[in-house]
């Protein structure tokens, strides 16, 4: 926790610095109100001088306007380097989240993500608003108050000695018990966020199959297990509240006890007792104050823990130095005995082939056999555990990771867009595209009939994930938006799948003319999407099996012919 406060307060050290040195000025005026009271009780109040009573009650006044400057401005500087130690840490922590592989952001969850960088982020900051006032005030409050206590009576004080060191035990063993039942809120949270982030995204496919009661229970299970933790870390920190208070009440009786024997014999006057008194409330309400900051500083702790965890991950995914730049030329793509495996379940094995210039080249397979995790591998959205992927000689690995994406235009199996104009979405790769450069992206990707039907055409604003459009439109606007960066690489992962056959057709066409110098990989399900490829590689079980064109493989390859026969018919393979 004190690496990530050392980093983050130290831009902002001056605001750091004064709230605590203004809230020093507040607890010294706090410290002297008690002082003044009793030489009103003592000298004006028993001694009838009026004269006293007014002269210390105006300087009663002015200490009590200069301690509200004090706080008033430790709390404005503590809001400032809070909130900017909140804002930066999100930032970082979003930043971070964006260089992590598919694989990475696979291992946290997004649901754990978001929790992260909301409700842990906000725990924090909220800590370090509360260190620089509480956890100043407290201490200082405490120690002061002690001091002056002794000044006024040692006698009377060993009452504190006493007291003190039962407090400290109590506040150890309920944070002892405590701080491992909010590591467990915070992880439950991620449980309920994991759900909620699963339903909301998939509510259409809840209601479709009436499974609207079944999410409720899983909702709700996931909620309880949270509420139950949550009672239970809050019911331990709780309880905290009543001994302190019990010890407080304690204190006061005996001071009253003794001290009022010391006021009967005349040893100690009755201001100071007054005076006495309020330093032992602030004493035991400065330690009740630490006891409620330990149970914020336990959440913080585990939340913290959390967010480090984030920052630290290292993705395997990164640039080498001196990556080069604006390596590729002419899109010539070579696997050369390439495996990849997720954790232990190993998806693809001694993958070789070749893709040439201008060429496109279709992987087929059944469902689970490793296609979209082998185009994965060539912008780098996966690692390869062996072997290499070299695009025009060179292996990616070596490549800047800017640079390699930035030249190859991506389709991925869901399409998904963002909230924003359809113009923005088109344009995500290249926001500075003009219109006519928009428009011919959508043309090509058999977009721009439908988008004019639309009542704002470009300007028209689509929904969070597109939730406006049908499946077909959503997976053309993404054709488009992979055909306006001119790519020299153009991977179509099934990308066409949600369109009719007709529309399918007339964008293969589109796109033979829009990307003829670049170098094309295709995934589909449907073997009409591919039987004009170049070069068909058809996948099972994550090995090539077999590879050449349609009629090569009608002929020579059975996995083929079943695919070809189970979605075309029976016809004679040998005629085709």
């Amino acid at each position: 926790m004190w690496r990530l406060l050392t980093k983050y307060l130290k831009p902002y050290w001056k605001a750091t610095l004064l709230a605590p040195l203004l809230m020093m000025i507040e607890v010294y005026m706090d410290l002297l109100q008690p002082k003044l009271m009793a030489s009103i009780v003592d000298q004006g109040v028993l001694a009838g001088d009026l004269a006293h009573i007014q002269s210390t009650g105006v300087q009663m006044l002015g200490v009590a306007l200069i301690g509200l400057v004090g706080g008033v401005g430790c709390t404005v500087f503590s809001s400032i380097a809070s909130q900017h130690f909140g804002a930066d840490v999100r930032s970082d922590l979003f930043q971070k989240v964006q260089t992590f592989s598919f694989r990475k952001l696979e291992q946290f969850k997004t649901g754990s993500l978001i929790t992260r960088l909301t409700n842990d982020v906000s725990q924090a900051q909220m800590f370090v608003q509360m260190l620089l006032r509480v956890m100043v005030r407290a201490p200082l409050l405490s120690v002061g108050s002690l001091v002056m206590a002794f000044t006024i009576s040692v006698k009377l004080a060993v009452i504190l000695i006493i007291v003190i060191p039962i407090l400290f035990a109590v506040l150890f063993f309920i944070i002892r018990k405590g701080f491992p039942l909010f590591s467990k809120v915070q992880s439950k949270l991620d449980g309920v966020n994991n759900v909620l982030q699963e339903n909301l995204s998939g509510i259409r496919v809840v209601k479709a199959f009436v499974r609207s009661d079944y999410e409720r229970g899983r909702f709700g299970a996931a909620n309880d297990d949270y509420m139950a933790i949550a009672v239970k870390a809050n019911i331990v920190m709780a309880s905290m509240m009543p001994i302190m208070l019990f010890l407080l009440n304690t204190s006061v009786v005996a001071v009253l006890w003794f001290g009022g024997q010391r006021v009967w014999d005349r040893s100690i006057p009755v201001g100071d007792l007054v005076a006495f008194i309020n330093y032992v409330t602030q004493v035991l309400f400065s330690m009740l104050m630490v006891g409620m900051m330990m149970m914020n500083i336990s959440r913080a702790k585990a939340s913290s823990d959390r967010i480090q965890e984030v920052l630290e991950a290292e993705s395997e995914i990164k640039n080498k130095a001196h990556a080069k730049e604006d390596a590729i030329q002419y899109g010539r793509i070579v696997f050369d005995d390439v495996s990849f495996a997720y954790e232990e379940d190993e998806v693809l094995r001694r993958i070789s082939f070749q893709a040439e210039p201008g060429q496109t080249v279709a992987i087929l397979g059944a469902t689970g056999s490793g296609k979209s995790s082998l185009i994965g591998l060539i912008p780098r959205l996966y690692e390869a555990d062996g072997g290499r992927v070299l695009i025009d000689g060179i292996d990616v690995k070596d490549m800047n990771l800017r640079s390699l994406r930035s030249q190859i235009g991506t389709v991925l199996q869901q399409a998904i867009l963002f909230s924003g104009t359809i113009r923005d979405n088109i344009a995500f790769g290249k926001p500075d595209a003009s219109q006519e450069e928009v428009e011919a992206a959508a043309k090509a990707a058999q977009a721009h009939e439908f988008i004019m039907n639309m009542p704002e055409g470009y300007d028209t604003v689509i929904g969070q994930r597109g939730i406006n459009l049908s499946g077909g439109q959503k997976q053309r606007i993404s054709i488009a938006r992979a055909l306006l960066i001119d790519p020299v690489i153009l991977i179509l992962d099934d990308s066409t799948s949600a369109v009719d056959m007709g529309t399918e057709s007339r964008i293969q066409k589109a796109l033979k003319e829009q990307i003829r110098r670049s170098t094309s990989l295709i995934i589909a399900q449907r073997i009409s999407s591919v039987i004009e490829a170049d070069k068909i590689i058809v996948l099972d079980e994550g090995s090539i099996v077999a590879e050449g064109t349609h009629r090569e493989l009608m002929q020579s390859c059975g996995v083929y012919q079943e695919i070809y026969r189970s979605q075309l018919g029976k016809e004679d393979v040998l005629n085709v």
